[in-house]
């Protein structure tokens, strides 16, 4: 079925992994690996996913010079995952070698998603690291950067979608993290709306990870969160 959401699976071990994905297979289609598990795992953990007949969005936020990025991107293009992340901060020319190194594989080209501003941060972080302007501006400079070079999309909070969508062409995909389930802790995220809300927004997809998988019933919180995006699509 296809389904807007996106779940992270924020674990060390393959084990928890393939548990999380044999749960929830019948109402999510992509899982998102991300440093945590590939760390443990590497590729292995792409391919046990894909076997249970499930995409995979490897965010592993490349940030590097042109040529390694071009490089990392072809290899990683080889596990055909759905989808890349780059940080759109690694500058034109990284961007332009992510997209073509993926086109490499034109039968099974993955999404490049150019990563925003984390939203971990504020706009208190941003100036600690010499980035003396709003969140707002910040992402909104940088998915013009994705868009120009022509990335299939941008991570970013619901919280700037429309400046996204009002930046950026109408078929550039906007993947939503930070997203958090009515009453779910925050733990680091900053920039949080729920998944509602989100939608609401205008995101294609939206990431949660660890409000489900620490949840004691993981299955309960998709199906909840589900109904809550199907919702506010019927709206």
């Amino acid at each position: 079925m296809l389904s807007k959401l996106i779940v992270a699976l924020d674990v060390d071990d393959l084990k928890s992994a393939e548990s999380l994905v044999d749960q929830l297979k019948d109402y999510v289609s992509i899982f998102k690996v991300g440093s945590q598990l590939f760390t443990s795992r590497g590729p292995e953990a792409i391919k046990a996913i894909q076997t249970k007949g499930c995409q995979v969005l490897l965010d592993l936020k490349y940030h590097d010079i042109p040529s390694t990025v071009f490089k990392a991107v072809r290899e990683a293009a080889k596990h055909r995952v759905w989808g890349i992340t780059i940080h759109a901060s690694s500058g034109f020319w990284a961007l332009k070698e992510a997209m073509k190194a993926s086109k490499e594989l034109a039968n099974a080209r993955p999404k490049i998603l150019g990563i925003t501003v984390l939203t971990s941060m504020k706009e208190s972080d941003l100036r600690k690291i010499g980035m003396n302007r709003k969140v707002e501006k910040q992402v909104k400079r940088l998915a013009k950067l994705a868009k120009n070079a022509r990335l299939d999309g941008v991570v970013a909070s619901a919280k700037e979608i429309g400046i996204i969508r009002r930046t950026c062409r109408k078929d550039f995909l906007i993947v939503t993290p930070g997203v958090r389930p009515q009453g779910a802790e925050l733990d680091d995220q900053r920039r949080v709306l729920t998944p509602r809300e989100a939608v609401a927004r205008g995101a294609d997809y939206i990431v949660v990870g660890r409000p489900i998988v620490k949840a004691d019933d993981p299955v309960r919180v998709v199906k909840d969160i589900l109904r809550e995006i199907d919702e506010e699509g019927g709206r």
